[in-house]
């Protein structure tokens, strides 16, 4: 987590800009890969119908990775990326049998965050002297 303090303004920024930046490297989200504006579109139609059904989309979803993915993206969340947690769970709830479109929602999520790894929590003095999240 980097730690940055403004003392003259009153403001504290919380990021994870090295941890996204391994995680995009760790899943192949670097690069030449083009970022999204949203943590998820809308025409990601995620249903339990569209897990496996063939032996070899279970063997190919089994080297996903899809399980890792979505943990590190949860840990982002939990602690400096709130705006991603519609998305995340949403990609959650198909942790247990993910398929094709599943993982395509999660390229998408991460995509989203290449172009937002800067972003983080902010937090700064009211006009009281009192702290507060931005």
């Amino acid at each position: 987590m980097e730690i940055q303090r403004d003392r003259r303004s009153g403001k504290v920024s919380l990021t994870h800009k090295g941890y996204l930046q391994k995680v995009l490297q760790r899943f192949n989200i670097d690069g030449d890969i083009k970022s999204v504006s949203t943590p998820l579109a809308p025409h990601f139609k995620l249903k339990a119908i569209i897990s496996p059904t063939t032996i070899e989309e279970r063997e190919y979803m089994t080297r996903s990775l899809y399980a890792s993915a979505v943990g590190s993206l949860m840990y982002a969340m939990v602690y400096t990326r709130p705006d991603l947690s519609q998305a995340v769970s949403m990609i959650s709830r198909y942790m247990d049998d993910p398929g094709k479109g599943h993982w395509e929602a999660v390229k998408w999520v991460l995509r989203y965050i290449k172009g937002t790894i800067d972003v983080g929590l902010v937090f700064e003095k009211d006009s009281m002297g009192k702290q507060e999240c931005i």
